[in-house]
């Protein structure tokens, strides 16, 4: 699923604008959020619905700003976001159903030989006489090491950030990293055009996707908040019980 990500979601930029790609990953929690469902990690709510719709909407909305709208890219985009989903499915799967502890450098060392493969197989055949009847072509290994680089310091950054801070830092982070991606593309690259309608549709997907981190969040506070609490109450018995066996001692 990492490998179908890394596929379809580069093959998007060679069809859409990357401004236009990272509106349409917003939709990435309604993704998580029904395949969830299907796998049973996730109860469908009236709330969740209503979320879920914002964003939608507001993707829809972005999309019909987009002035260049080219539906195979669109595709090729929404595929990645569905491999995405499936791979955050199959992570929580392993951790919370199988009982793995894997950071985000740990989930890298096992993961990334094994979507080296994936998509070393199909470059063979798919890409590579692709390359050799377009005539010559060049590897670039600076290019590449440092987008490599780039990768794992992303990775290391965000666990970092995790340990130091807390979850909801690195969602608000990765909103405003969103909105930084859209306005930078606009910048930097000619061809993007961004339109009144289409920053309002995407206004509007990115307030469904933080009002979805906060539930999310507000969820998991209220299902650790009794265990800390049946802590706090077994605290005092634990030192009753010590006192009362020092005494036996004396």
């Amino acid at each position: 699923m990492f490998a179908m990500t890394l596929w379809l979601g580069n093959t998007a930029y060679m069809y859409i604008s990357v401004s236009f790609a990272q509106m349409l990953k917003a939709v990435m929690p309604v993704a998580v959020f029904i395949l969830g469902v299907a796998a049973g990690l996730e109860v469908m709510s009236c709330r969740m619905f209503l979320i879920m719709s914002v964003i939608s909407f507001g993707v829809l909305v972005a999309s019909y700003g987009e002035i260049d709208v080219n539906w195979i890219g669109v595709v090729y985009q929404m595929g990645g976001v569905v491999g995405e989903a499936l791979r955050l499915i199959f992570m929580e799967i392993f951790v919370k159903r199988k009982g793995l502890k894997l950071n985000p450098i740990s989930v890298m060392y096992y993961v990334s030989p094994c979507s080296a493969l994936c998509l070393l197989i199909p470059w063979i055949f798919l890409e590579l006489p692709k390359l050799e009847a377009s005539g010559p072509w060049s590897f670039q290994p600076l290019v590449l090491t440092l987008n490599s680089l780039c990768t794992f310091a992303l990775n290391l950054s965000v666990f970092l950030v995790i340990s130091h801070t807390s979850a909801l830092t690195i969602r608000v982070a990765g909103v405003v990293k969103d909105w930084v991606v859209v306005l930078l593309s606009a910048l930097l690259f000619a061809d993007t055009k961004l339109t009144v309608l289409n920053l309002f549709g995407y206004g509007i997907a990115i307030a469904g996707v933080a009002a979805y981190n906060n539930h999310k969040l507000k969820r998991e506070a209220s299902k650790t908040s009794p265990d800390e609490s049946q802590e706090t109450e077994k605290v005092p018995l634990v030192t009753s019980t010590s006192m009362l066996h020092s005494k036996t001692d004396v």
